[in-house]
């Protein structure tokens, strides 16, 4: 590993940066440990989708890590990649709809997109999970759950790919750009782990 003396001083700004955005009231941020050995510098943020007063969500979640790495590593194409994760539990229906996953990942890029958020290197997947309990469990039905994990490599400034994560987070939890402040009725059916 090369010594990049001025390493710790750029990613010390790319966070005063993300800590510096305004998000929407009801989804909370917040930092979490960061994963350990992915990269030299790392920050990880947690998203909660209008959560309870324990801070459980019955809506969605999602993580967000902006790592950090001057020695450039050959997967990433660059010094930066940034790796999120997003999850909502869905009615049972929408689970079953053989584009669900196609239209999670176009949420992604239109997010990115319409944040004017530069990126290449992107990939990821977006898997849908349907559960139907039994025995004791049969009283919970059916369930469905949608999770996309991606990574890319961020050009540019760092907010508009926060600020893109934090919208999908809220789209996957049935809360379209522009929807603070409306009620939601009724938490969507958690899927079990």
């Amino acid at each position: 590993m090369t010594a990049h003396p001025d390493a710790g001083t750029i990613f010390d700004d790319a966070v005063a940066e993300l800590r510096d955005i305004a998000f929407r009231a009801d989804i909370t941020i917040r930092e979490i440990p960061t994963p350990q050995g992915l990269a030299p510098h790392a920050l990880a943020l947690a998203a909660d989708v209008r959560p309870d007063d324990e801070g459980e969500s019955a809506y969605g979640t999602g993580r967000f890590v902006l790592l950090h790495d001057p020695d450039t590593p050959s997967a990433w194409d660059g010094a930066w990649r940034i790796v999120i994760f997003a999850q909502a539990p869905l009615e049972t229906e929408i689970g079953t709809d053989p584009l669900l996953a196609d239209v999670t990942w176009s949420w992604l890029v239109d997010a990115l997109d319409s944040r004017g958020a530069v990126y290449h290197s992107a990939s990821g997947t977006s898997t849908k999970t349907l559960s139907k309990g039994f025995g004791t469990l049969s009283v919970e039905g059916d369930g469905a759950q949608i999770e996309l994990r991606a990574s890319w490599t961020p050009d540019g400034p760092f907010a508009p790919h926060v600020e893109a994560w934090v919208e999908l987070v809220g789209m996957l939890a049935g809360l379209p750009p522009g929807s603070e402040g409306i009620a939601v009725i009724g938490a969507r059916k958690a899927a079990r782990d």
